[in-house]
């Protein structure tokens, strides 16, 4: 089966599944009077693409049938791959790069898709139901992570987030800065951590800052403890958690320099990820 192929399979699917919830939330009188239509597959493959991520986007915890997780694995890989994977070793340290960093040889700043990245774990700014983003295509980081890691990400996120219901009540949800790990399932990372940052609805505040500086802190942790050596932070709480960019890329480097500095040996390489060029400008003015 080529990727055409198993773009066309995946779609059908995908549609069947969605076709099979969409008529047990609808009722029979409306079925029968035509409520209810088929969703047509389109002609065009970049819209045919573009329907496939929507339907997995909206799609809620479940699993699928062997047979076509098979299928959407093969077909996620091959997409990643032709996205073209970047490995650690194609990415220089900021030492490399002139800067005379306490920490520079452990410390990079890469500017991309963090789906790209092979280390083994990238860092996730989810919310706190930690499902993953529900908006078809939507550009935020969390919808990206969960379309190209597969369906298999959002039910093992359910699964911890039922285990700790389980423990602490029906009404649970993720707190700020505690990390939960993941398999990065059709992704070139081997991990995903996802955390939930402060989220800034006034002023700035000390608590939030302290907050945000938990998030890498705790993160590095859980590395540490699962033998995680390198992993890629997304820039956390700036965007729609409108924590400053400026600051947070100050309290990223300068937490993440301390931990480095205080466990010489844990971590080959931490990568601060950013997207915009902005971003990129506030970590290289901090570490170079």
């Amino acid at each position: 089966m080529n990727q055409s192929e198993r773009l066309d399979y995946l779609l059908e699917k995908f549609i069947d599944d969605y076709e099979e919830t969409a008529r047990k939330t609808v009722s029979r009188r409306a079925e029968a009077h035509g409520a209810y239509r088929r969703m047509e597959s389109p002609e065009d493959p970049e819209e045919k693409r573009r329907l496939l991520r929507s339907l997995m986007n909206i799609r809620m915890p479940r699993m699928l049938s062997p047979a076509v997780l098979k299928v959407q694995d093969e077909y996620l890989q091959a997409r990643n791959r032709e996205n073209g994977i970047v490995y650690l070793s194609d990415i220089p340290s900021i030492a490399d790069r002139g800067s005379r960093h306490a920490v520079g040889d452990r410390l990079s700043v890469w500017q991309g898709d963090i789906t790209r990245l092979s280390v083994d774990a990238i860092v996730n700014a989810a919310n706190s139901q930690m499902l993953g983003c529900f908006v078809p295509m939507h550009s935020c980081i969390d919808n990206c992570i969960h379309t190209f890691a597969g369906i298999q990400l959002r039910a093992e996120c359910s699964r911890k987030m039922q285990e700790l219901r389980a423990k602490y009540g029906p009404d649970y949800e993720q707190p700020t800065a505690v990390p939960i790990l993941t398999d990065g399932y059709n992704l070139p990372a081997k991990k995903v951590i996802h955390i939930v940052g402060p989220i800034v609805q006034g002023d700035l505040t000390e608590d939030l800052e302290r907050d945000l500086s938990d998030c890498y802190r705790n993160t590095l942790d859980l590395c540490l403890a699962n033998g995680l050596r390198s992993i890629a932070f997304c820039c956390i709480s700036t965007g729609v958690f409108r924590f400053p960019n400026k600051r947070a890329a100050e309290i990223a480097a300068e937490t993440v320099t301390y931990w480095l500095s205080a466990h010489p040996d844990a971590m080959e390489r931490v990568v601060f990820n950013v997207f915009k060029d902005e971003d990129k400008a506030y970590y290289e003015h901090e570490l170079f």
